[in-house]
């Protein structure tokens, strides 16, 4: 077997850790505190290392369409769909007991939601799984034009043209251009790697991670995938966020970083805890709202919540990993093994 790219399970682990750390601290109102806001000024990038991932480790995207459409709808959407219901569900069993309480719903409750964004009542996070299938799917149509990769490049200021007109595209589609520059970004870094060797690059992604922290002091600007959403200047966002990508994911790819056990289980299984963790915080949430005790500014829940849902989480792995339409992991299809010519040819003669 291939061994795993234990780099890349790092980042995903960090990535996951501070996603639900993000989504627990502000079902407990505590998103606004300073120390957070700076954590977050600092981490902004990480949810794109996902997209930059896939562009690292994929050898193509071209090929039949049809076939290809349908192994991406399998291993993406179909998992959006199914956990997307299951947010409903949670969310909607309440719902019901929440209007009898409190004579409105807890939250706003539009129609089109349905068509603007690609996210569930009960599992926000969603989104991720639909937007990565679209860029998927963009990188693909562009493999089958010769010469059109130099249009990726001005994807990124498609998308902050697209933030500046309010991201009018419906299913939240406006970030899938991001997504698109981040894939090829992640493509564009393997073949540099491969090209010019691993201690080159070393020094060219130090540079780069350094120049991600002078951005990050004297020119800040952040850059929120799940909304598109481009703060202070857009350029400075776009820079910051190549910058980090290439900087921080190239000099842990080419000093061949060691498995650190508990972050990098949590990045080798990151598919459950991203789509299970949000259900959970909505379960806890509504039940206490149900007995007519909210969470919000309470610190206690905060830290029965933290251990509680990465354990929960961990717990569910196996099981959900055991089921494609909730995990996306569908048995790969083998070729029949070879027929050995020369021993059906000595059998034959032994007849």
């Amino acid at each position: 077997m291939k061994e795993r790219n234990h780099a890349f399970d790092l980042l995903c682990g960090i990535c996951i850790v501070r996603m639900v750390m993000l989504h627990i601290i502000s079902f407990c109102g505590k998103a606004e505190e300073q120390w957070w806001i700076e954590i977050m000024a600092w981490s902004y990038f990480f949810m794109c290392f996902f997209f930059f991932k896939a562009g690292y480790f994929n050898r193509g995207v071209s090929g039949p369409t049809l076939p290809y459409l349908k192994d991406r709808a399998k291993r993406l959407l179909v998992p959006w769909v199914c956990w997307g219901l299951i947010g409903n569900i949670v969310y909607f069993s309440f719902l019901p007991h929440m209007i009898e309480r409190y004579h409105k719903p807890v939250e706003d409750i539009s129609w089109s939601h349905v068509w603007e964004s690609s996210a569930f009542y009960g599992n926000a996070p969603m989104w991720f799984l639909f937007s990565f299938f679209m860029a998927y799917m963009v990188a693909h149509f562009i493999e089958k034009i010769p010469r059109l990769h130099w249009i990726v490049l001005l994807f990124p200021f498609i998308g902050a043209l697209l933030w500046m007109l309010g991201n009018p595209l419906w299913l939240n589609l406006n970030n899938v251009f991001m997504g698109v520059y981040f894939f090829y970004l992640g493509r564009l870094w393997s073949w540099l790697i491969s090209r010019y060797g691993r201690r080159t690059m070393f020094y060219v992604s130090l540079s780069f991670f350094a120049g991600f922290v002078l951005c990050n002091i004297f020119w800040r600007g952040s850059f929120q995938m799940s909304s598109n959403t481009f703060t202070a200047n857009p350029l400075s966002s776009i820079v910051g966020v190549t910058l980090a990508l290439t900087g921080i994911a190239g000099m842990l790819l080419t000093l061949r970083v060691p498995r650190i056990p508990l972050i990098n289980f949590i990045g080798e299984h990151s598919m459950v805890f991203f789509v299970s963790h949000y259900p959970m915080l909505y379960f806890y949430k509504f039940v206490h709202l149900s007995f007519g005790r909210s969470i919000y500014h309470r610190t206690d829940d905060l830290i029965i919540l933290i251990p509680v849902i990465f354990c929960l989480c961990a717990w569910l792995v196996p099981y959900v990993e055991s089921v494609p339409w909730l995990s996306g992991r569908w048995p790969k299809k083998t070729a029949a093994p070879a027929v050995d010519v020369q021993k059906a040819h000595s059998k034959v003669k032994k007849r």
